[in-house]
């Protein structure tokens, strides 16, 4: 039997790990997109809008994850598209990312005082000058803590993927037990893996939100 050294076990959960940074990536940029647009015609009060996007975010925030996976992975294949694992853990990840993207920003939206809403409109600036000169930087300053640590959780989320069999850090780190039999320190691995990602970006958040605090 092919015995595994730690260096062996670590050197294939790295490999891995570019995967789980590359969905991550896909998921937070592509769901800030979809969020962005969402945002703008909930503001805009598009004819529809506001329940509309209200329903889209109840619907993804109030499903766990994990069976948007399987929706996203056999749902498209009934309708006679083939879906790779990857194409189907970006699109699920992506709508689950836009839904609390778009909560996020609209409540930091909202946390702008009315009178800058009023005081911009009194100017005659459109909609569109509102959002980007007057409204749109107040409510970024409050926007950028919470949605720096809401990096953190997409990045965990990622792990439900390898559920429909994307090789991101779990799932190696399954298929690395099953040859290695030593699933402690092979869980060990994923789970400092996991922490080497998320606690930089999450100091970074703690911090963000203490300078902005100190700001206001």
């Amino acid at each position: 039997m092919v015995e595994f050294t730690l260096w062996d076990i670590l050197r294939n959960l790295l490999l891995a790990g570019r995967w789980t940074v590359a969905l991550s990536l896909i998921a937070f940029i592509g769901g800030g997109l979809v969020a962005l647009a969402l945002l703008v015609a909930r503001v805009a009060r598009l004819p529809g809008a506001e329940r509309g996007v209200a329903t889209y975010v109840q619907l993804f925030q109030g499903t766990p994850l994990l069976m948007q996976l399987f929706l996203a992975y056999f749902g498209v294949a009934l309708l006679g598209w083939k879906v790779s694992a990857w194409g189907a853990a970006s699109l699920a990840l992506t709508l689950y990312t836009s839904a609390f993207l778009c909560e996020i920003w609209r409540g930091c939206i909202n946390a702008v005082p009315k009178g800058q809403w009023e005081a911009s409109a009194s100017l005659a600036l459109s909609l569109r000058e509102q959002l980007l000169h007057v409204v749109g930087p107040q409510a970024l300053r409050i926007a950028l803590a919470p949605t720096v640590g809401f990096l953190v959780q997409v990045i965990k989320g990622t792990a439900l993927a390898s559920v429909i069999g994307f090789i991101e850090l779990t799932k190696a780190g399954t298929m690395i037990t099953n040859a290695t039999f030593r699933p402690f320190t092979v869980y060990a691995c994923v789970a400092l893996l996991y922490f080497a990602l998320c606690f930089p970006i999450s100091a970074w958040s703690r911090s963000l939100e203490r300078k902005l605090n100190r700001g206001r």
